[in-house]
């Protein structure tokens, strides 16, 4: 803390209230959140900054969803993000800052384009749905559901950015605002909770991290209001419209830089 200047302290700050957003209002929005981490800090170390402050939200955003979460499509996924998580530790252990940043927002563009490519053909229908509870009746696919839980547990290990991965498979599977909120809440506190001995053994969470952390967690509160305040607002097409933009915007971002 005593290299960052005050202008980086700002960054992160405001990073870290986005984070407190996006957990309780537009899911995927965090990927600025990590692009900052990662501008002001090493990106590697960066995320195991990031890893508690994301955890502080996600204990905000169950206490605020925490009954619309659908836990049979989160039963459907962790076997798959245990095996992400596994691959991007092992990633972590030979990969420099560039490699991560490089893989992390390719990663986050083809999911983009892939999930509006699909989503194209008619989502007219959806109008009439409810704005919370399951997803329509239609089939994932289980392949696809490994295939986004691999990828999920990959980037959220490496750069903490499994958030707009998840976000885009909950989107293609049809959830509405509250059952998306829900489901992803649960599942990120449960992920992260779950990669912080893997974070500790890679040494990217030491005493000096968790001091940043401590001043960084204090931001994370009022986001998270303002989050809460505003989700009501929001119907359900600009909901879908800000979370792929804020993925292609991450995504971009980290490759950029």
């Amino acid at each position: 803390m005593d290299t960052l200047t005050l202008w980086q302290l700002a960054a992160l700050a405001a990073a870290s209230a986005l984070v407190g957003f996006s957990k309780s209002a537009v899911s995927g929005a965090n990927t600025i959140s990590l692009a900052v981490f990662a501008a002001v800090l090493p990106a590697r170390e960066s995320t195991g900054v990031l890893l508690p402050i994301l955890i502080a939200g996600d204990v905000l955003a169950v206490l605020i969803y925490r009954r619309h979460a659908h836990w049979p499509t989160l039963l459907r996924l962790f076997p798959a993000v245990a095996v992400g998580v596994v691959a991007g530790t092992v990633f972590m252990l030979w990969a420099d800052d560039a490699a991560v940043r490089t893989s992390i927002g390719a990663i986050l563009l083809f999911m983009a384009g892939v999930t509006v490519w699909r989503r194209r053909p008619a989502v007219t229908g959806r109008e009439a749905m409810e704005e919370s509870g399951a997803p329509p009746m239609r089939g994932t696919g289980r392949f696809k559901a490994r295939s986004y839980g691999v990828l999920g547990g990959f980037t959220t290990m490496v750069a903490n950015a499994g958030g707009p991965v998840m976000s885009l498979y909950l989107l293609s599977a049809g959830f509405r605002k509250l059952g998306f909120l829900g489901t992803s809440a649960w599942f990120f506190l449960i992920v992260n909770v779950s990669k912080v001995p893997f974070s500790v053994g890679l040494g990217l969470i030491d005493a000096q991290s968790l001091l940043l952390d401590a001043c960084m967690l204090l931001f994370v509160l009022p986001g998270a209001y303002i989050g809460r305040k505003c989700v009501d607002r929001i119907n359900q097409k600009l909901f879908e419209q800000l979370v792929i933009g804020a993925t292609v915007l991450g995504g971009l971002q980290l490759l950029l830089r």
